[in-house]
């Protein structure tokens, strides 16, 4: 049941995410005033960014657990968590493998301690 299940959830957002963002990004022009609507668009996209990452770290978690990290180190995969997150614990307890230490240092470039700041202590 969860292949058939996982197989209608993708085609269905496959149709559904980029009708849903286009009335997003119009609703938020043309109903708002602009400089309002840039900073709730901008908050819509960091939503939709979070959710995609949660989503990513169940949908990738064998091939980070492979690549990312160390045996032993906290693995990915849990609901509802990032990737960030994940690669936080990881930095943190020092068991990031090469391919790993790489990503964290460039997400720290796009923000200072990314992954720090991202580890959520509730997952």
């Amino acid at each position: 049941m969860g292949t058939i299940l996982a197989f209608i959830s993708i085609v269905i957002a496959a149709i559904l995410f980029p009708l849903g963002l286009l009335i997003t990004f119009v609703t938020n022009l043309y109903k708002r005033r602009w400089k309002f609507s840039f900073k709730r668009l901008d908050q819509q996209l960091l939503s939709i960014a979070t959710s995609i990452d949660a989503s990513g770290n169940v949908i990738c978690k064998d091939l980070f657990n492979l690549l990312l990290i160390e045996k032993g180190g906290y693995e990915f995969g849990k609901r509802k968590e990032t990737i960030s997150s994940a690669l936080g614990k990881n930095q943190r307890d020092n068991t990031l493998t090469k391919t790993g230490k790489a990503i964290v240092f460039i997400l720290d470039k796009i923000e200072t301690d990314h992954c720090m700041k991202s580890i959520d202590s509730l997952v």
